[in-house]
């Protein structure tokens, strides 16, 4: 009786792709030969492989889920679901790759369901996180960053094969890199082109694999670039730095790194769009006869104007002093709100001073004291 794919991977039906996938993946490192030294672990491994290779195909999986037809079911061709052939790696090779070489997501297929593969892979894209300065952010910034990705083998130059030898055209396929496959289920025989399972579409062999890549073509690698950032970019923008992610598959093109952008929070500043607010505190006798004092900007500071008579909380405006705009010519403005201070303790002169004024001001019909004023104030 044949086994339950499900149950090799140690799921139920009705399994989703992201949990067959995470169970293959576990499971493929636990049992790969290279890794597990027992006895099973390659018959073992063999079959988490095979139910893999069925479930993460939509219509092998569709097939399996209604009619239970495998590579063991009556009707099914030497291959299984692939049919005329003997099974192999298929497309969860790109899996095991991940699993032993490291990897983001999932690789491109290569070719469609209607037609083959050249077996040329387009390498995944790569992310990297940069954290900025308000500052810098204001003037944009030149930034070298070190980053591991799979580029061209240094020792075969990307042939996959040892040096002094060369790839040899798949018997298989005869170069082709596909083949047509008949499945045969209850509803009767349907005829597929499937890249080849023996070369794994790219069309050739590799009889002697370089020793550093293991055939792949590819290695892992520390590399240091620059990074321009302009001015003006804000939390969750997106860098694009082309051909700078994974080397892809089978000479196929390398991938592109994407450089995430978040700002530290700043001592004085926020940031609303292009525009920057602050507070400043004065004493509210400047409010009361105005002054004119210094307050930072990103690049310095500027001199501000608080007319006499400003109220708590009156926001003042610098033209210009804010952040670039990233996509034109120009800059935000930087707001100032402006916050009083009134003395919890008074010194005997101080009072004597008040009291004065709120005398001076309690002849003026038209004014309230200067208690008075201050309380309507907050």
């Amino acid at each position: 009786m044949a086994q339950d794919l499900y149950v090799v991977l140690g799921l139920s039906k009705g399994a989703s792709d992201a949990e067959i996938k995470k169970a293959y993946r576990r499971l493929a490192r636990e049992y790969h030969p290279d890794v597990n030294k027992a006895a099973d672990a390659e018959t073992r491994f063999k079959e988490i492989q095979k139910s893999y290779d069925i479930l993460s195909d939509a219509q092998k999986k569709s097939n399996y889920d209604q009619f239970g037809v495998t590579d063991d079911s009556p009707g099914a061709g030497a291959g299984g679901f692939g049919g005329g052939f003997e099974g192999g790696f298929g497309d969860s090779f790109e899996d095991i790759f991940d699993v032993f070489f490291g990897g983001g997501q999932r690789r491109s297929r290569g070719g469609n369901a209607g037609g083959g593969s050249t077996g040329a892979r387009r390498g995944e894209d790569l992310r990297y996180d940069m954290e900025l300065t308000l500052e810098e952010v204001a003037t944009g910034v030149s930034r070298e960053i070190d980053i591991f990705h799979l580029e061209k083998c240094s020792r075969c130059e990307g042939s996959g094969a040892q040096p002094g030898t060369a790839k040899t055209t798949c018997s298989t396929c005869k170069g082709a890199g596909k083949l047509r496959t008949v499945q045969r289920t209850m509803l009767g025989s349907f005829s597929q082109v499937v890249p080849c399972h023996h070369c794994n579409g790219s069309g050739s062999i590799v009889k002697n694999p370089c020793l550093l890549c293991h055939g792949h073509g590819i290695e892992k690698a520390k590399k240091r670039i620059k990074v321009q950032v302009p001015a003006g970019v804000d939390n969750g923008t997106r860098l694009r730095v082309s051909g700078e992610g994974n080397a892809g598959e089978g000479g196929g093109p390398a991938g592109d790194l994407y450089v995430f952008i978040a700002v530290k929070n700043h001592k004085y500043f926020q940031r609303r769009n292009d525009d920057l607010f602050m507070e400043v505190e004065i004493p509210y006798t400047k409010a009361a006869l105005g002054t004119e004092m210094d307050v930072p900007i990103l690049d310095g500071k500027a001199s501000l104007k608080i007319p006499a008579g400003t109220q708590p909380n009156t926001i003042l405006k610098l033209k210009g002093k804010g952040i670039p705009h990233l996509k034109g010519y120009g800059r935000g403005d930087q707001h100032v709100a402006v916050k009083l201070s009134i003395p919890h303790n008074l010194s005997s002169k101080e009072k004597e001073l008040l009291e004065q004024l709120d005398a001076l001001r309690t002849t003026d019909k038209s004014s309230k004291n200067i208690f008075d004023y201050v309380k309507s104030l907050f």
